[in-house]
């Protein structure tokens, strides 16, 4: 009956290729984990953040690969091995056999890895390729255990697998998560530009009280006690965009969007993400 729930959930996405339906198998497989994760008491002590969060709770039309965690607290003793315990008890239940990797050695970043390479087996997958073996199903949990503070959350009800509550971070704290990996990641990630461009359309605020304080933990500005506003951001992110290769940014995002979606990626150039930065920040 888990399978059958699976399929049902799967044929809800209408793929139309094997890139979908195994956008769409990662997707339901990250709901199954937050489910099981709320039956415990992670999200007590966790809120959930990234793009995925974006994608699952807000509607953003393009796929995410990662669950990304934050803890409300700072807590250098959470260990994450006994919720992969929890989370892959579950799997098993809905018809995955999992491989689980576990890097919780070293630093404020608790990570482990799920992969399972099964429940294509046991799916009718109308793409599914008829020579060679079915890609794994790869998604990756981090928990950052030393958290910026000044986060905001909510409360939403996911309904599938079951009913069950996930802490998350609101629209503006998350927009503050985006910016902070705008302004410093070392390499150009495509997928975060399509995220601001969604922020920007919404005319989303800052949770300034979140993005000072990532920004004084880590990345250029670190230690320095900046406070940041929307026309700090503003001249930042304009500088960030002039030197933006948007090829580079339009490829990394193109596999994780719909075909047709794909049309207005065409749109990005350094004056269109110019005229975002404006829409959110106001700079003049």
């Amino acid at each position: 009956m888990s399978v059958r729930m699976i399929q049902d959930r799967l044929a809800d996405y209408g793929c139309r290729s094997a890139l979908e339906e195994e956008q769409a198998l990662r997707e339901i497989t990250q709901e199954v984990v937050l489910a099981a994760l709320g039956r415990t008491d992670f999200f007590t002590q966790a809120a959930f953040q990234g793009g995925t969060c974006l994608r699952i709770f807000h509607g953003l039309p393009r796929f995410s690969e990662d669950l990304d965690f934050t803890l409300a607290t700072t807590n250098f003793s959470f260990q994450l091995g006994p919720y992969l315990e929890t989370i892959s008890a579950e799997l098993t239940a809905y018809g995955y056999a999992l491989e689980i990797d576990e890097r919780d050695k070293a630093g404020a970043v608790r990570t482990g890895f799920l992969k399972d390479d099964s429940l294509g087996g046991l799916l009718r997958l109308g793409y599914r390729s008829s020579t060679g073996p079915l890609r794994k199903i790869r998604i990756k949990l981090e928990v950052d255990t030393h958290p910026p503070e000044g986060a905001r959350y909510h409360m939403p009800i996911l309904d599938f697998p079951f009913a069950a509550a996930v802490r998350v971070f609101d629209p503006p704290s998350l927009l503050a998560g985006k910016i902070h990996a705008l302004l410093c990641r070392p390499y150009t990630k495509g997928r975060d530009w399509y995220d601001f461009i969604w922020y920007a359309a919404r005319k989303i605020v800052i949770n300034h009280d979140l993005l000072s304080s990532a920004l004084d933990q880590l990345g250029p500005w670190a230690g320095q006690g900046v406070a940041t506003n929307d026309a700090w951001c503003g001249r930042e992110l304009q500088a960030t965009i002039r030197r933006l290769d948007i090829e580079h940014a339009r490829e990394d995002v193109r596999r994780f969007v719909k075909p047709a979606e794909i049309r207005s990626l065409e749109l990005w150039s350094e004056d269109f993400l110019i005229a975002q930065n404006r829409k959110l920040t106001g700079l003049a």
